[in-house]
């Protein structure tokens, strides 16, 4: 069957496809995309849905924003890729843009949130070695339960979620576990000289949108202070205006000494993520010493600034959020035993979902999609709320009806 020309391909065509030359590592719901203008999507036949996750909180700014599909397709036409081998003439143009937007003195560019995230390990344990005078491979770094910072090998190997990281060992050592929202348990570990750092997502997003206490991150970062050891926060999913504030440690005021972007820094256009980190730390790493043949390019940058000057114009901070507010008041007062649960921050948000008569998470989405609203089940029984930020509220209380009548569906 050739696939190459303008034969229309079916959902059940494209979904027999990735299940025949696919991985199997996925489980996606049984909906096939084909376009997205702003908070819509519309499936191959031409049914129109509600985006309710936002590829993960990356497409903050709505599906193909004209501003950065602009800034995309006017970069494409000039230069996509020169590797670092060589300057190229937008790279020190938006290191600018974005270390003065988010206060750092220096950033590394790299493509991916897993990337970013291994960026930032490898910076902290050489900081480690140069500045802190840790024993050579002595480095530890503190990481909590439940969390979700990527799908590489170092990375699993202090997940505690048995499906990512079962059967790909051997593990990488050097990273002490504690529970989340724990400040007792991450000042008996730092307590530890061979400390690095702390990593720690300031909403823990994949684990069902948890929120730790208010004061926790404050209260974290001033432990680290203590023990000198750095606060590393991974804001890939938290960050870019979708907590209600440019960045989820804002609420507390907390200014991370390495902070990790991802996802919504480019819209959801192109593969971009940042680590961004002041002088003292950054230029421990030296030529030589890491690199991304993509990271950095022309491209990206362009994609970035532009979605960065979206976030500002549009406002999209408060629009996060005061949604965020209104959707949160408006779950919570849906009657139905299913809801056990509704937390969030700005426009993340989650339910537990209590099963009634053999119906789960899973089939809440289900009735959710049949009735126009598209969200995914993470770790059974929760269902992460994450639209994009450019949702109107007419728009936002129309997808409550949508979810509203889905659960009561059930009950």
């Amino acid at each position: 069957m050739s696939t190459q020309n303008n034969e229309q391909v079916t959902s059940q065509m494209a979904m027999d496809l990735e299940y025949r030359y696919g991985a199997h590592n996925y489980h996606p719901l049984p909906v096939v995309l084909s376009h997205g203008e702003g908070v819509y999507l519309w499936d191959v036949e031409g049914k129109r849905y509600y985006d309710f996750l936002s590829a993960y909180s990356a497409v903050n700014q709505g599906h193909c924003h004209p501003k950065i599909v602009e800034a995309l397709t006017m970069q494409a036409k000039k230069l996509t890729l020169t590797s670092r081998a060589f300057y190229n003439n937008v790279l020190g143009v938006y290191e600018k843009y974005i270390t003065e937007y988010f206060g750092f003195d220096k950033v590394l560019p790299m493509n991916t949130g897993a990337e970013a995230v291994e960026t930032a390990i490898k910076l902290c344990r050489k900081w480690a070695y140069q500045k802190k005078g840790v024993g050579e491979d002595k480095a530890k770094i503190i990481v909590c339960e439940n969390n979700f910072h990527g799908r590489t090998t170092t990375i699993i190997s202090f997940s505690s979620d048995s499906e990512a990281r079962n059967q790909y060992g051997p593990y990488t050592p050097g990273f002490i576990t504690i529970p989340y929202n724990d400040t007792g348990a991450l000042a008996e570990a730092s307590k530890d000289p061979d400390v690095a750092g702390f990593l720690v997502e300031p909403v823990q997003g994949e684990a069902g949108v948890f929120v730790p206490d208010e004061g926790y991150l404050s209260e974290a970062y001033r432990l680290c202070k203590d023990a000198g050891a750095l606060f590393i926060a991974d804001e890939v999913q938290t960050g870019v205006a979708r907590t209600g504030k440019i960045l989820a440690c804002d609420h507390e005021n907390v200014r991370p000494d390495i902070l990790i972007l991802g996802k919504a820094i480019s819209g959801g256009m192109y593969p971009v993520s940042a680590v961004l980190a002041n002088d003292d730390i950054m230029l421990v790493i030296k030529p030589g010493q890491h690199g991304s043949t993509f990271g950095g390019n022309p491209l990206a940058g362009r994609v970035a600034m532009a979605a960065l000057e979206v976030v500002k114009e549009e406002n999209l901070c408060e629009r996060s959020q005061k949604l965020g507010e209104l959707i949160r008041r408006e779950l919570k007062a849906i009657e139905t035993e299913m809801i056990s649960v509704v937390r969030g921050k700005g426009l993340l948000n989650a339910i537990v979902i209590k099963p009634k008569n053999g119906k789960e998470a899973w089939d809440v989405c289900l009735e959710m999609a049949e009735n126009g609203l598209l969200a995914k089940p993470t770790h059974g029984d929760k269902i992460r709320f994450a639209p994009p930020l450019v949702i109107t509220e007419e728009q936002l209380m129309e997808c409550v009806e949508i979810i509203k009548k889905s659960v009561l569906a059930f009950s």
